[in-house]
């Protein structure tokens, strides 16, 4: 949960775009079906998923970066297009969940019903050292929400830079999505409160952030196991409910969407 609401914070920096969220733009669901990919034909490497998952994520953003580019980056051209790869690699997970007979369930929708202490010792070091990454590129991210050529002006090579916090927030999101599955607008949500909150400067909001994101997706998961016992209602269930409406909010309120 840490982890996709960091990620939720930097894409939203590097891309200038306040709706960005690494399983609407399709980062987590390329990073899924990595790890499904790796479930199903080599199930004895399950400790290198994480870093499958992060190539399945930087295939996913690649995509979404190159096609949504047109003499600049449009918040609503990403968010179409993330849309789009987002469909095309929750298919294809999907359609091998079911080849599978749903044994591979877990990776496709977050569910931490099943989860132990190994795949925490799994993900710990990557999400550690992915946090901390984050925390060197705290001043960038400022900088960042700035026009371009603001930036460009105060010294920053605005391509480089967007494209390295990039790259962390997709080790950030692909990381949790191989362990935890897919989490859908908890990048979204936790990084506008925090902005409520703390403010927009990114010294208080990534670490407001990534305690959060944690929190949030601990409330999803109980509330999924309280509010109809003893059935169990998925985390990613609970924050799409409560996501999508949160969604449609921050749509109708953006100014940039009278481009």
């Amino acid at each position: 949960g840490a982890a996709i609401a960091v990620s939720g914070v930097l894409f939203q920096a590097v891309l200038k775009n306040p709706l960005a969220d690494p399983g609407i733009i399709g980062i987590s669901s390329g990073a899924s079906f990595a790890a499904v990919l790796i479930t199903a034909f080599a199930p004895g490497l399950y400790f290198f998923t994480p870093l499958v998952a992060f190539f399945g994520g930087v295939v996913a953003f690649l995509m979404v970066y190159c096609l949504s580019w047109k003499g600049g980056l449009s918040p609503l051209r990403i968010i179409l297009t993330g849309v789009a790869v987002d469909a095309l690699f929750a298919g294809l997970s999907s359609a091998f969940n079911s080849m599978s007979g749903g044994n591979m369930s877990g990776v496709v929708e977050a569910n931490i019903t099943q989860k132990t202490w190994d795949d925490v010792t799994t993900l710990v070091p990557y999400v550690v050292a992915g946090l901390f990454l984050a925390c060197l590129f705290i001043g960038e991210c400022n900088l960042m929400s700035l026009e371009d050529k603001t930036a460009r002006s105060l010294g920053l090579n605005v391509n480089a830079t967007r494209i390295v916090i990039s790259l962390i927030a997709v080790l950030l999101a692909s990381i949790s999505t191989a362990i935890a599955g897919a989490i859908s607008f908890l990048g979204l949500i936790v990084p506008h409160i925090g902005r409520i909150l703390v403010g927009s400067d990114h010294r208080a909001l990534v670490p407001f952030s990534a305690l959060a994101g944690a929190f949030t997706f601990l409330l999803a998961d109980t509330i999924g196991r309280t509010i109809a016992a003893p059935y169990e209602i998925s985390a990613a269930v609970v924050m799409s409910v409560v996501g999508g409406p949160f969604f449609i909010i921050l749509l109708r309120r953006s100014k940039k969407y009278g481009d």
